[in-house]
């Protein structure tokens, strides 16, 4: 889809969850849609499946989403799937939540580890974060398997490794 489209779809979103008063928790349980839909083939394939009618794929979101999310949320996914945009959420919401994030003048931190942070540990790494760029940060933690132990945070096009994968080839290659 062209960026003018996901442009506007991303503003349009971003307007009905201001209006709605619930643009931070909207935002939030978006982003964290996006990363699920990103990681699982099967979700993606059923929400993309153009052979499957639109009412079924919303069926699935809100099966999905539950109690997990609130209903702007829920009416917001289910509104771009049911327009036949499905392959572009993701698109749609980074942009999205870019957008909110420059309302309040924040830089979007995604940050990918190993398992979930605490409140505390999220305060203090956006405080890092922050330091380290010299931009107040919106963090987006990602829970990454993968990661195996530490974080990779990227702040728009800066990149903080700090996995012990990483670690341990810089190892690897003094040795």
């Amino acid at each position: 889809m062209s960026d003018a489209r996901i442009e506007g779809y991303a503003r349009a979103l971003f307007e009905i969850a201001r209006a709605e008063g619930t643009l931070d928790e909207v935002e939030d349980e978006l982003f964290r849609f996006a990363r699920s839909f990103e990681s699982s083939d099967a979700l993606r394939n059923a929400i993309t499946d153009e052979t499957v009618p639109a009412d079924r794929r919303q069926g699935i979101v809100e099966s999905l989403l539950g109690d997990r999310a609130t209903a702007t949320t829920m009416q917001l996914v289910s509104m771009v799937i049911g327009s036949g945009r499905g392959r572009d959420l993701p698109e749609i919401i980074d942009s999205l939540v870019a957008r909110a994030s420059r309302s309040k003048d924040l830089e979007v931190a995604e940050v990918r580890c190993a398992v979930a942070l605490s409140d505390d540990q999220k305060t203090r790494l956006a405080a890092a974060l922050a330091n380290a760029t010299g931009q107040p940060v919106n963090l987006k933690v990602v829970v990454d398997p993968s990661v195996i132990g530490g974080v990779v945070a990227t702040v728009g096009d800066t990149v903080i490794d700090g996995t012990v994968r990483t670690r341990l080839d810089q190892l690897k290659s003094r040795l």
